[in-house]
């Protein structure tokens, strides 16, 4: 008798041991798995400035999609700024669109067509308080925040080498959800101001 309760004494430790290991163990894989969707599929950013009200607003969290393909008139993406740090906009035009500001109603207009922005600019703000004419170069992206009159955007660096321009290169991804705060949880999708912009 002895003998085999030391032997299921063993078998107990045994099966102690190996169950630590195997949590240890997925413990590790669940990190890095977290660590290459954060590196590569899905990022999270928080907002720290107001320049994208009421869309977002600061302290906003969103997660953003690295594998969503070229940036599209409208989407809001994440990207590396003129100042090197991460930043985020509205990206308006697209490689050889024309974008001007403001026609005789003070709308933006893309290549002739104008650009009904109610459904998220900022309440009582205007399309510009600038006036610019600026045809798109390829591979670049004219990027405005949806708080106009708050937002250090395309238009303040029209002056700099790039002439307010970033390159499709420059964007980490697009935003896809606003998961924090709960109550304001939100999908994002491409306003239908841009379905007319050819």
């Amino acid at each position: 008798m002895a003998v085999t309760k030391k032997a299921e004494g063993v078998g107990k430790e045994k099966k102690k041991k190996g169950s630590f290991r195997e949590t240890v163990l997925l413990l590790v894989l669940g990190v890095g798995i977290a660590l290459l969707l954060q590196a590569f599929v899905v990022g999270s950013f928080y907002i720290p400035s107001v320049s994208m009200e009421n869309t977002l607003q600061l302290d906003d969290r969103i997660f953003v999609n690295k594998l969503s393909g070229k940036p599209e008139r409208g989407d809001i993406v994440v990207f590396k700024g003129w100042n090197g740090e991460d930043t985020i906009k509205r990206v308006i035009g697209v490689g050889g669109d024309h974008v001007k500001c403001c026609d005789a109603d003070k709308r933006i207009t893309i290549n002739g067509k104008p650009l009904d922005e109610s459904s998220y600019l900022y309440p009582d703000d205007y399309a510009s308080g600038d006036n610019f004419d600026v045809k798109v170069p390829a591979g670049k992206l004219w990027l405005m925040g949806d708080h106009r009159s708050a937002s250090a955007d395309s238009r303040a660096h029209m002056e700099e080498a790039g002439g307010g321009f970033i390159s499709e290169d420059a964007v980490i991804g697009k935003a896809v959800v606003r998961y924090w705060p709960l109550s304001r949880g939100y999908l994002f999708s491409q306003p239908e101001a841009f379905d007319k912009v050819k």
